[in-house]
């Protein structure tokens, strides 16, 4: 099979087209330069050239707090740019995979999301990603939904790479408790995306590493994993300012990739084992 990947240069699209290539599929992989995709006549001509059997489209505009100040590009991106591959994938009649977040929802409560569930974005980029989902379902009835949440990978800026290079620095960090969630490492999402995209089970999945914590647990296990001796005081979600408001709820119910005879990822703490291993800190 020829997969098609976008952003290839980030953290998932690294490892999609590795673990790709590690399966036998022909994977070509695309970041800005060699296709801009809120260019439709870019994107035409690239992918209409490849011909691909599907695409697993991993860009995206993922600088939460700056998508305030930067909408319309923020826009232009994840749902342009997402309406743009769509419509080509509808005229090859291609299957797509289309990445999306937890944050297409409000980001309340304390049940986890079912895929299915309505969607009612807290900010920019959660409205973006959520405009992204409707261009793909407007446009095409063989897709895949997957939304991850907390995303970790060798190949990019992430939580845990924060915390190890302020734990370099310093003796105590403070971070957020009481908003709750799972981590998702790239290496073993690549791995299921693969899994996907290799069947016709099409719809919205929900995708994360097994067990839920708050990043105030994620930041002492990190620490805890390496040895480094720092301290970490958690913090109310409220007495930490950010520009764009963020769930507190980032539950998701993984169940129907098991209903699809799915693998789940392994617990976020035994990803983290992992991904420590791989990376030099």
């Amino acid at each position: 099979m020829k997969v098609f990947v976008t952003g290839v240069k980030g953290q998932l699209g690294f490892d999609v087209v590795n673990e790709l290539e590690k399966r036998g599929h022909e994977a070509v992989g695309v970041d800005i330069e060699e296709m801009d995709i809120t260019d439709e006549d870019s994107v035409n001509r690239v992918i209409r050239r490849t011909a691909p059997d599907a695409v697993i489209h991993c860009a995206a505009y993922t600088a939460v707090d700056a998508a305030e100040d930067n909408e319309e590009l923020c826009r232009k991106v994840n749902a342009d740019g997402t309406g743009n591959i769509a419509r080509v994938c509808r005229e090859l009649d291609i299957k797509m995979m289309y990445i999306s977040t937890d944050y297409v929802f409000n980001g309340q409560g304390t049940r986890p999301w079912e895929p299915d569930d309505k969607r009612e974005p807290l900010n920019v980029y959660g409205q973006s990603k959520y405009e992204g989902e409707l261009a793909v379902e407007e446009n095409l009835t063989r897709y895949f939904i997957v939304r991850i949440a907390w995303v970790f990978g060798v190949n990019g800026k992430n939580f845990v790479k924060t915390m190890l290079n302020l734990g370099k620095t310093r003796d105590k960090v403070t971070v957020v408790a009481d908003q709750i969630g799972s981590p998702t490492y790239t290496y073993d999402l690549a791995r299921l995306l693969v899994d996907m995209i290799e069947t016709e089970k099409y719809g919205r999945y929900h995708a994360t590493n097994q067990g839920l914590c708050s990043w105030y647990e994620f930041a002492c296990e990190i620490f805890r994993q390496t040895g480094m001796n720092v301290k970490v005081e958690p913090v109310a979600a409220d007495q930490y300012p950010v520009k764009a408001k963020r769930p507190m709820n980032s539950r998701m119910n993984k169940d129907k990739l098991g209903a699809n005879g799915f693998r789940r990822l392994p617990s976020w703490q035994d990803a983290l084992a992992r991904y420590l291993g791989k990376i030099e800190y």
